[in-house]
């Protein structure tokens, strides 16, 4: 009996050597990292009938460089010349920052759609898994604009009040999806960091997984507002976890 409680003492005993020494790492791949030391990798993204743009100019401060988005009474974006495939790179991790938000602003409704930064991800539209009366729609849209828009999307935002939500419909279409990662001034003039699992985001934001296929957009708007604002993008990269032994 002593004999057979000795053995098994033992063996509770290598097992547990055996996986203190069975160490277990995260490793990051990244697609890609944009730091701003310029806008090579990214193009201008004008909205029709929107005259007034927002600037989007390289800073050079304490830290380094960092992207600078200056709005007033205008809108535009710049999107990333890179698409990925979101089911071999979920994760988009970055570091922002508002001097101030937009006191008319309001995520519930057109006249306040405004943020002083979202980080605006576009999954694009694929005709062949599309219905007819989608695939009709789309054509239409191409034939108006020049090319597909997206399937859908997801806005992550510094959204300007409380609401209690985290995920707000946007208001001109449930195509697009806010999610609310800062809320109000509680963190204006603070860095803030922010890492986001797309594929899982969406699944929570439309209940179902994501097209393959998307790009990345940066956008300070006050369009429908008509304020200003400035804000601030310190780094944003794209990338996936790995586990290794």
């Amino acid at each position: 009996m002593h004999m057979r409680i000795d053995i098994l003492k033992y063996t509770l005993i290598l097992l547990s050597i055996s996986a203190a020494l069975t160490s277990y790492s995260e490793e990051q791949k990244i697609l890609f990292r944009e730091d701003f030391n310029d806008l090579n990798n990214w193009n201008q993204l004008y909205f029709p009938k929107i005259k007034r743009h927002t600037s989007y100019t390289v800073m050079s401060g304490g830290e380094g460089k960092y992207l600078k988005a200056e709005s007033n009474a205008s809108a535009s974006a710049i999107i990333h010349k890179k698409t990925f495939n979101v089911y071999e790179f979920p994760i988009v991790k970055w570091r922002w920052k508002v001097e101030n938000v937009y006191e008319k602003g309001d995520a519930k409704i057109k006249a306040g759609d405004d943020y002083p930064l979202r980080i605006y991800i576009s999954f694009k539209y694929d005709p062949k898994t599309a219905g007819f009366f989608e695939r009709v729609k789309y054509k239409s849209a191409k034939l108006l604009y020049g090319e597909y828009p997206p399937q859908s999307s997801l806005n992550y935002i510094w959204a300007n009040r409380k609401h209690k939500e985290t995920i707000i419909n946007n208001s001109y279409t449930k195509k697009s999806k806010m999610i609310l990662l800062q809320k109000g001034v509680l963190n204006v003039e603070k860095w803030q960091t922010h890492e986001v699992n797309i594929i899982e985001d969406y699944q929570r934001a439309f209940g179902n997984k994501p097209p393959a296929v998307a790009s990345i957009a940066i956008m300070n708007g006050s369009d429908n507002t008509g304020e200003k604002s400035v804000s601030y993008l310190d780094y944003i990269e794209v990338y996936k976890k790995e586990v290794k032994e």
